[in-house]
């Protein structure tokens, strides 16, 4: 199982696709707050169907305190453009944590430089990002891919 992170998301309709990704990839679905919308907003469970209510999803107040509730040690890979390695040259393992920022702002500064080594990005040529939800599609089923 993969764990998918999302850092204060503020678009529900891309927490809904992500989760049904989860869902699809037997993947859980960590949520850190501040969210910009309420786990009952009309356009999260739209987008993630009638599957959102058998998506696994945790929720956290801190990234803090969802690696610290970790009872095993745990790899993060911290998905940005600021970084020069790509998600395809990891060798993915059960339990990684993939961890993706807001859809404005992506991932804090602070979180991405005490976990510099840990950085990966989607190679990707006449635009600066992705949607998030496809983001996550890419790197979540290139972890998937090399399970199988």
């Amino acid at each position: 199982m993969f764990n998918v992170v999302l850092i204060e998301p503020e678009i529900p309709p891309n927490t809904g696709n992500i989760g049904r990704l989860c869902l699809a990839t037997h993947s859980r679905l960590h949520l850190v707050k501040p969210l910009g919308f309420s786990l009952e907003d009309r356009q999260l469970k739209r987008a993630g169907l009638d599957y959102w209510d058998k998506v696994e999803v945790q929720l956290w107040d801190s990234f803090a305190q969802l690696q610290s509730n970790q009872s095993s040690p745990a790899r993060y890979f911290f998905l940005t453009t600021k970084s020069g390695r790509a998600y395809y040259d990891v060798k993915f393992e059960q339990g990684d944590f993939l961890v993706f920022g807001r859809e404005t702002k992506g991932l804090p500064e602070s979180l991405l430089a005490t976990n510099f080594d840990n950085g990966l990005t989607i190679p990707m040529h006449g635009t600066r990002s992705l949607n998030l939800a496809t983001a996550v599609a890419i790197v979540l089923f290139e972890a998937v891919r090399q399970q199988r």
